[in-house]
Parts: C-alpha cells; structure tokens; sequence
C-alpha cells in the first residue's frame, strides 16, 4: 500500500525539479535582444559598459535602419527584439506608426530635448548630427553651393559624391518630400542621377573619395569629416553646413523599447544607461557626434549645434520610409 504513495511522490518531485530546473534557466538567461541601425564599431564599446554594468547581455542584430524597422513591422508583436537602436529617426516613428513602441517614462523623456525626441514619448535620440556638404580643400568655401537642390547644376557633373542606401541620406530625401513637395525632391533626384553623382555604399568612402581628389564634394555628416581629423589635423577635407533647403538637417540616432519584450524593465534601464554622462561621453568622444542631454558638452572641435543653420523640422514626421524607397527607386538614386 505504500508503493503507489512513494511512486507518486517521486513522481510529483521530479516534475518539481523540472519545472524549478527552467524557471532557473529562464532566470539566468539574462540577454536583451537589441535591432541595431548602427554598426558595431559604434555601439560596441557602449554595449560592453552596459553589461558590466548590469550584469545582462545584449543579443544585437546588426543592419541598415530602414531594412530593420520594416522587419519589426513585419515581425509585429512576436518579434524577439527587445529594443530598437536607429541610425535615423525616421526608421524609429516607422516602428512608432505601428504602434510596437512602448511609451517611456517620463525620467528618460526628461534628459533629452522635446526636438529630439517622439511627440507621443516613444522613443529617444541618443546623439545628433548635421548633415553637410563636405568638399576638397583645393576649393575655398566661397565656391560651395549653400543648397544641396544646387548640385544638380553642370558644373558639378561628376564631381559629387552620395551614399543613397544610407539611412541618414534617405532621412534627408524624406524631410524634403515633407517640407519641400514630391515633386520638388523627385526633381532633385532625377537631377543628381542625370548629373552623374558618384554613388557609394557609405558615407565613409564618399569623404575619402573627396581626400583622395576623385571627386570635390560629399553629401555626408559631420562627424565623418570630425572622426578623420582626430586623427589627422591635416586631413584635406573642410565641412560646409548648407543654410537652404534643409542641407544641415539636424537627425539623430535614437532608441525605442518594443512593446511586446519581456524584459521592460530591464530594456528601460538600457536606455537610461545609453543617456548616461558614461556613455553620452563616450559617443561624444570616439564617434563626434553631438551628445543629447545637457550635462555632456559637444567635442569642443565641433561647431556648436546653435550656430548651425539647421532647419526647424519635427524629426518625428519622418518615418514615411517606403514612399521614400519608392521614389529613389523611380528616380534611378537606388
């Protein structure tokens, strides 16, 4: 009669072990799973101060905005991501429009200017940057266009540079068919394709195009120019910030947390993290670009964000990415 009891005790105390066995590796799997629009030389060193900091991981999948934020809308609410870290504020009002972003709370939202930030509270920019027309040093600053619109003309057939897959050049295109008219930026498009602009995958190979002297003039953003001359004073490429038609645009990198993680709390406290002295300092320092709160000055090289002629547009009407895409794409820029 006291078989059964110990069979089923036994019983009843392995499925116990079982189940304490996964909630235990459940626990110890402490790994945030990041979608990241910026490259690993980036954001790596920032990642590794988040984990020794928390003591949890980060699972980063690597690739270009637009691509990443069409895939959270595809994935939607079973996305393993936890968190989205974007190139370009466009990509992340995308992700918003769809409402997969959790709405932050009002400690994050309160480090980082209303101008930088999502309306609704969705996401946050973690550094800014202005976009330029950098040029040759054989060219005085006189000669340089105080228009992007401008390089559609002859004289600079051949001798411009672009990266059009690039999230920051595609923010652009989509700030002026805002501002500007559809018809305006296809215009432009269609002039730059006929002008010849030398196309590159980045913005990177544009700037040392312009170096090398195979071209005289890039599309690009600042801190490109800014990084090649920590290294080099004499590096033989100068920054134009253009006063018309949005060519010294002003976009940020930003972060949204997913609304379908499992780990709010902890996907929060890597965005605090991200907007911390520590790390702002950091982008600040190895990247050039321009830090978002307010305790974290700019590198004292770079110009100050208020003496940039920077257009004043809201950053989060801009995640109409696809009819961006379709419009390069008609135009022969992609």
């Amino acid at each position: 009669m006291r078989v059964r009891p110990r069979i089923a005790s036994f019983g009843a105390l392995l499925v116990l072990l079982v189940s304490l066995a996964a909630c235990g590796s459940s626990g110890d799997d402490k790994t945030l799973t990041l979608y990241s629009g910026r490259i690993e030389p980036i954001l790596g060193t920032a990642l590794k101060q988040y984990e020794q900091a928390s003591g949890w991981k980060v699972k980063a999948r690597y690739g270009d905005s637009p691509s990443l934020a069409a895939t959270l809308v595809e994935e939607g609410k079973n996305s393993p991501a936890d968190l989205f870290f974007s190139q370009d504020a466009g990509s992340l009002d995308a992700v918003e429009k769809q409402g997969l972003l959790l709405k932050l709370p009002a400690d994050i939202l309160a480090k980082v200017p209303r101008r930088f930030q999502s309306t609704t509270g969705s996401w946050v920019g973690t550094t800014g940057r202005s976009r330029i027309i950098a040029y040759s040093e054989k060219l005085d600053e006189s000669e340089i266009p105080d228009s992007p619109l401008e390089l559609t003309d002859k004289k600079w057939k051949g001798r411009v540079g672009w990266a059009p897959t690039n999230a920051s050049m595609q923010g652009y295109v989509t700030a002026l068919r805002l501002v500007e008219g559809e018809d305006v930026a296809r215009k432009w498009l269609e002039g730059m394709v006929a002008n010849d602009t030398q196309v590159y995958d980045s913005n990177i190979p544009v700037r040392d195009s312009i170096a090398k002297g195979e071209i005289d003039l890039g599309l690009i953003n600042h801190y490109y120019v800014a990084e090649a001359q920590a290294e080099d004073p004499n590096y033989p490429v100068k920054v134009h910030f253009p006063p018309d038609d949005l060519g010294s645009l002003i976009n940020v990198a930003g972060v949204g947390v997913l609304a379908s993680t499992k780990n709010k709390e902890q996907a929060l406290a890597f965005v605090r993290q991200m907007l911390s002295i520590e790390t702002q300092r950091y982008f600040a320092d190895s990247s050039k670009e321009y830090p978002v709160i307010a305790a974290v000055p700019p590198p004292k090289e770079l110009t100050p964000l208020s003496k940039i002629p920077s257009p004043n547009i809201d950053l989060a009407k801009l995640g109409d990415l696809q009819g961006t895409l379709k419009l390069m794409r008609e135009t022969g820029a992609l």
